[in-house]
């Protein structure tokens, strides 16, 4: 076997980065992204492999966004945020609640101190 490279793939769905370990075992390729354990992948060439792990990762974060909308569909309809709902909706009235930009330029100027 070869050195274990690292190679590094955008995500332009999301923004994330995700980092690819690939490495030559005999004639082929083989690789898996490092944050998602479910995506390993084996081809013929390094560039064929960086192609089916790019595609991979992004089937597999496809049906992980399908998932949790999904999931988040179900606990609306079961009644599991109702509270949270309330929750928020009291805090809303009460005032308690800002604009968001104005909270994330503050944040961001609090953290550049």
């Amino acid at each position: 076997m070869y050195h274990i490279q690292t190679v590094k793939i955008h995500d332009v769905e999301d923004g994330e980065i995700y980092t690819a370990k690939i490495q030559k075992n005999g004639k082929r390729w083989m690789g898996w992204i490092q944050e998602h354990p479910k995506v390993k992948c084996e081809a013929d060439t390094q560039d064929a492999l960086l192609e089916t792990l790019e595609n991979t990762l992004y089937q597999v974060l496809e049906a992980d966004r399908q998932a949790w909308d999904k999931q988040l569909e179900e606990d609306v309809k079961a009644g599991k945020l109702n509270s949270t709902l309330e929750r928020v909706s009291a805090d809303f009235h009460a005032g308690k609640c800002g604009d968001l930009a104005i909270f994330l330029s503050q944040n961001a100027a609090e953290k550049r101190m």
